[in-house]
């Protein structure tokens, strides 16, 4: 990555951690292409997220009440009713236990997708390896839950079909339909995210009256959206995966 394209996370991360990230990557058998800055903007905005997520949470621990709930946790409230109703719509039993996964995956998309309208900043989403890496670990997680429900035998005879004499063209089907999942996945929430900022960036650049407002707008809707389609999604993947029905 070049110095002039690094925004003002990044260019302190390769200031004062270039060398632990540098030596980390030489270990791994992928050294930096330049050791001087190896840190990607997407990676540093994705750590700051983290950070805030962390504050935003553990100011919401220190101030949870049942008797006098604040405005923080008021919101997280509806949230969770949010997340579990969806689920229970996708989800025919036992919602509870996957609300936590949905939740957390929601809850980070969207700061993800939201903090590229800070300006210096850029939505990690906008890179094809945040998204990647969400839509690895939802197919690992509904995949993992099909097998915890159901056991082995039984999870993997949904990959046969309803009838077993069409088992041998059910099966090549079903797994080309699973490995694609992650690729639709990664495709929507980086194609979407990346073509809203990229829009939101070239109109405050042409105008700063209204108009801008107006983009600004439609990316955070855009954010939502989009985070609430990978949520949603997911669900309906692991609704499948444990279903009982065959």
């Amino acid at each position: 990555m070049q110095a002039e394209s690094e925004i003002w996370t990044t260019a302190l991360f390769n200031r004062f951690l270039a060398g632990p990230l540098d030596t980390f990557l030489s270990a791994v058998g992928h050294p930096a292409a330049d050791p001087a800055h190896p840190w990607p903007n997407w990676l540093t905005v994705e750590l700051l997220v983290v950070a805030i997520i962390l504050v935003v949470f553990g100011l919401l621990r220190s101030k949870l009440s049942v008797d006098k709930p604040g405005n923080l946790q008021l919101t997280f409230e509806s949230i969770y009713k949010f997340v579990l109703g969806q689920a229970s719509e996708s989800i025919d039993h036992h919602v509870s236990r996957y609300v936590p996964f949905f939740g957390s995956l929601f809850i980070f998309i969207l700061f993800m997708n939201l903090i590229g309208i800070i300006p210096g900043l850029e939505s990690p989403t906008m890179n094809p390896a945040v998204p990647l890496a969400f839509a690895v670990a939802v197919f690992l997680y509904y995949h993992w839950m099909g097998l915890r429900e159901q056991g082995v035998g039984k999870y993997l005879l949904h990959f046969a079909g309803p009838v077993w004499w069409l088992a041998w063209l059910m099966i090549p089907i079903e797994l080309i339909s699973h490995f694609a999942r992650p690729l639709s996945l990664t495709i929507r929430l980086y194609a979407n995210m990346f073509a809203g900022e990229r829009v939101t960036v070239t109109f405050l650049t042409l105008t700063y009256f209204l108009l801008p407002a107006v983009f600004m707008g439609l990316h955070v809707f855009v954010a939502f959206l989009q985070a609430f389609i990978f949520m949603l999604l997911a669900m309906i993947y692991v609704g499948g995966a444990v279903a009982h029905e065959h």
